[in-house]
């Protein structure tokens, strides 16, 4: 089985998440990509200042062997100047469901 990883990357908002989650889905890239609505707020530190911001959350399922094509799709379509992705390895996780993510992403377009 490959390596899975799950990928977290946060949005502007629902639309733009919804966006993405299908483009990546489409692309092979993913199996499922799990859009938390413009819900969470993230704190952060840009240009020197102190900014908050209403986002979406993308929960992607993927695979060590399609992050690479997972990210630079991410940065294409994102409207952020330096979007979140961070890419954290799925250790242990349902069988069947690890399969299908495998199976999901082994496809290319």
């Amino acid at each position: 089985m490959q390596d899975p990883l799950l990928v977290v990357c946060s949005c502007p908002d629902q639309s733009t998440g919804i966006k993405i989650a299908e483009a990546l889905v489409t692309a092979n890239v993913a199996a499922c990509v799990t859009v938390q609505g413009s819900t969470a707020t993230s704190v952060y530190r840009w240009n020197d200042k102190i900014e908050h911001a209403t986002e979406a959350i993308l929960l992607i399922k993927t695979t060590e062997r399609r992050y690479p094509e997972l990210e630079h799709l991410i940065q294409n379509l994102h409207p952020y100047q330096v979007p979140e992705i961070i890419a954290l390895p799925i250790t242990m996780g349902l069988n069947d469901y690890l399969s299908w993510v495998e199976k999901c992403t082994n496809s290319t377009n």
